[in-house]
């Protein structure tokens, strides 16, 4: 496949090793890995019980007919198909780094999404920030991959972000429930621990994956300073030293401590990306140990 802005033909040839095996099993399957007990048809044998008139007769017991001279049916597991959606921060505070934020999320986005191409997945992709915005499903293997490169390549960072409008959005949109791959910065006004666990309480699978730059978590700055806002252009002046560093460290950590521990209380994972790190090495260290090896 030839070369793109934001992956290329070597790394494609790596993530070819890999395939999306989560932790956490649905009533159903993802790739064919997780089974439940529902009744229909399926793989595994579950039950039998008498037929009835409209019945398939490709289940039939027929050994059992010729002992009993009775119909059963026989009754396996189901394996419903569970959904995988990522969605994408785009809002203007993603912008920021070099390289931003989401520029990494763009090429981090499209390693997955191809893992689950080539594994015969269907993902859709969601972008938002202050709203929902187009989304795009990604599936059919290989040679339907470059239109989720051009997706991924087209977004722009721009406006706020707003959880309180998103995620109501989103609940209302994808009633079925699911995996569920947040890759943001998580930089919001609202209460964002209860704004995502109303998602997990919905029954989606939260993975959270965290980008942040260094600036996010420890600004260089120092001095009087007139901070701006990203997002929503609001100036303010503060004095900014050690002392003043250090406090917005601890909060920063403090806070996001807690953010990890509401998604581990709901079943869910929180995966701190620092955005200096090489996209291989998250995707083949951090985020390996979800996803596992082929063969």
């Amino acid at each position: 496949m030839a070369a793109s802005p934001i992956i290329d033909k070597k790394f494609l040839e790596r993530l070819e090793r890999l395939t999306l095996r989560w932790r956490k099993s649905f009533p159903g399957t993802i790739g064919g890995h997780h089974v439940s007990r529902l009744k229909g048809a399926g793989q595994e044998f579950l039950d039998h019980r008498q037929f009835t008139q409209g019945d398939d007769l490709r289940s039939v017991n027929w050994r059992a007919y010729m002992r009993l001279e009775k119909l059963f049916l026989k009754v396996f597991q189901m394996e419903p198909h569970i959904p995988i959606r990522v969605m994408l921060d785009v809002s203007a505070s993603m912008g920021l780094g070099k390289p931003s934020k989401l520029q990494y999320m763009q090429r981090l986005a499209a390693a997955l999404v191809y893992v689950g191409v080539v594994r015969l997945e269907t993902m859709q992709l969601i972008p938002f920030s202050s709203r929902l915005h187009e989304d795009a499903v990604a599936g059919g293997g290989r040679h339907r991959f470059a239109p989720v490169v051009d997706f991924l390549s087209a977004l722009k960072p721009e406006g706020r972000s707003d959880a309180a409008t998103v995620i109501p959005q989103f609940a209302n949109r994808y009633l079925q429930r699911g995996l569920l791959i947040v890759m943001s910065d998580f930089f919001d006004k609202d209460d964002l621990l209860r704004q995502w666990q109303s998602l997990a309480l919905l029954g989606h699978e939260l993975f959270l994956i965290h980008l942040a730059n260094d600036e996010d978590r420890n600004p260089p700055w120092q001095g009087l300073l007139e901070v701006v806002d990203a997002e929503t252009g609001e100036a303010r002046q503060m004095h900014f030293d050690e002392e003043a560093r250090r406090q917005y460290t601890e909060s920063f950590d403090a806070f996001f401590a807690e953010f990890e521990r509401m998604a581990l209380r709901n079943e869910g994972r929180y995966v701190y990306v620092d955005t200096a790190m090489p996209v291989d090495e998250v995707l083949f260290g951090a985020l390996g140990h979800l996803q596992g090896a082929a063969g």
